[in-house]
C-alpha cells in the first residue's frame, strides 16, 4: 500500500509532532497485520509505504490522529485525507508470506520523488510494464515505483535483493529494449530548478518492521 497527503498551511510542525507516536502502527506490526511501514516527507508532501499481510488496512486506522492537519482531496462525496498511489512497477512481488519475509537485516529504506512530464506517462508505464512483465532484467526485490497525478513515489530498501521473482510473469512478449537506454528515460522525467533528472531521495518520517516471523499467518497477495 502507498499513499500520499499533504500538510494544511501552516500545520506541517503540529502534524508531524502527532505522527511521531508510533503506538497504532506498532501495534499492528506485533500483531502481524503489516509487515513492514515507512512514513517519509519533501515539501508538504507526505508519503507512507505499508505491506498489509491478512486484510488491506486503510491509513486513517493508523494515522487519523493527524487528520485535522491534513488537506482535503477532491473527486468523492466524503474527502479523503489520504490518496492512492498506483503501483506502476516493481522487478518483484509476494507469493506467500515466507517468500516476502527479509532475509538479512535491512541498513537503509529509503523514499525518492521524481516527476513525469505529464504527456510521456503513457509511455513511461508501457515501457515499465513490458520491462516488469517480461522479466528484461532482474532488480530489486523490494524497490516499488508509484504515481499519482505526475509525481513518483519510489521505496527501496539497502542493501538491496536481486533474485528472480517467483510470480509467473504476465507477457510473453520480448519488446523490451535489448538496450534499456534505448527506451529513453532521459525524456520521460520533468528536470528539477537545478537540472537533474530522475529521482531525489527525501526525508524518513519513521521505518518500521517487523523483527521475527509470525507463524501461521494467512497470506493474501
Amino acid at each position: 500500500m502507498i499513499y500520499r497527503a499533504q500538510w494544511k498551511e501552516g500545520q506541517e510542525e503540529a502534524g508531524l509532532s502527532r505522527m511521531a507516536d508510533t503506538a497504532s502502527a506498532q501495534a499492528r506490526l506485533d500483531s502481524g497485520e503489516i509487515m513492514t511501514i515507512a512514513a517519509f516527507k519533501w515539501l508538504q508532501h507526505i508519503f507512507i509505504y505499508y505491506e498489509c499481510v491478512q486484510d488491506e488496512i486503510v491509513p486513517e486506522v493508523m494515522f487519523g490522529a493527524i487528520d485535522a492537519y491534513l488537506e482535503d482531496w477532491p473527486g468523492k462525496v466524503v474527502k479523503r485525507k489520504w490518496m492512492p498511489m498506483v503501483d506502476v512497477f516493481h522487478f518483484n512481488e509476494p507469493v506467500s508470506y515466507e517468500h516476502w519475509l527479509r532475509k538479512e537485516p535491512v541498513e537503509r529504506r529509503v523514499g525518492r520523488v521524481a516527476h513525469l512530464k505529464p504527456e510521456m506517462i503513457p509511455s513511461y508505464i508501457y515501457y515499465h510494464y513490458q520491462l516488469q512483465e517480461e522479466r528484461a532484467f532482474l532488480g530489486d526485490k523490494y524497490e516499488m515505483i508509484a504515481l499519482h497525478d505526475n509525481l513518483m513515489f519510489g521505496y527501496q530498501e539497502f542493501p538491496q535483493v536481486i533474485e528472480q521473482p517467483l510470480a509467473p510473469p504476465r507477457l510473453t512478449t520480448s519488446g523490451t529494449p535489448e538496450n534499456w537506454n534505448d527506451s529513453r528515460m532521459d525524456l520521460h522525467f520533468q528536470p528539477w530548478a537545478d537540472g537533474h533528472l530522475y529521482f531525489k531521495p527525501i526525508e524518513a518520517i519513521f521505518t518500521l518492521y517487523s523483527g521475527a516471523p509470525l507463524k501461521n499467518l494467512p497470506f493474501h497477495p
